[in-house]
């Protein structure tokens, strides 16, 4: 019987090696919720984190990997919103949440039908919040500590040649087909009928 004087018979402490770089997987993104809103940019339910010393906003994510031979382990990144010092944080942010839908809703990238373009649109980040797509693991060198740590930068898109199987799914077509069929199987925005979602002003 366990002890809580006796440590003994307790499991060695497990050491995680970083996982290695352009490894694909079928992730779960969860948003750690900052607190910070600003419904003028549709920024609601407390998802975002801002940087109060620079100003910067995003959320901060976290990544679980569903399956293979690092299933459980995670990754943490954040997807940026917005920084004072320029704009192109915030256009990188919105790529990787185009990709992130696309890949999630099996959507083509080149794929602008309306049923597509419908299912790319969001009614808050609570959309996003337990989303399920394949991404590419990558390695990055941690600024404060010095070792190197895992990250996610790409997703991997129903165009690429490793997500039918990442996703669990038959062959998807490489090309756009009749209006986003594949969208309005595995999109609940795009079932959700005639209504438009809404979009907040920063993903316009």
């Amino acid at each position: 019987m366990s002890t809580w004087n006796d440590f003994n018979n307790a499991d060695n402490q497990s050491s995680f090696d970083v996982i290695p770089a352009k490894t694909p997987a079928k992730v779960r993104m969860t948003i750690k919720p900052g607190g910070f809103d600003h419904p003028h940019f549709g920024w609601t339910g407390g998802y975002v984190t801002r940087n109060s010393a620079t100003g910067a906003a995003y959320l901060n994510c976290e990544f679980v990997v569903l399956e293979g031979p690092y299933v459980r382990r995670k990754v943490w990144s954040l997807i940026g919103l917005h920084s004072e010092k320029g704009p192109e944080w915030a256009n990188m942010g919105r790529s990787f949440i185009r990709a992130l839908l696309n890949s999630a809703r099996g959507i083509h990238p080149k794929d602008d039908t309306p049923a597509a373009q419908s299912a790319r649109c969001i009614q808050s980040f609570a959309d996003l919040d337990g989303i399920e797509f394949a991404a590419r693991i990558d390695v990055e060198r941690d600024q404060r500590s010095g070792e190197d740590r895992n990250v996610i930068r790409t997703v991997i898109q129903p165009d690429h040649a490793d997500y039918a199987a990442l996703m669990g799914m038959a062959r998807v077509s490489t090309a756009p087909t009749t209006p986003a069929a594949s969208t309005l199987a595995s999109s609940p925005t795009a079932n959700a009928g005639a209504a438009k979602p809404f979009r907040p002003a920063w993903a316009e």
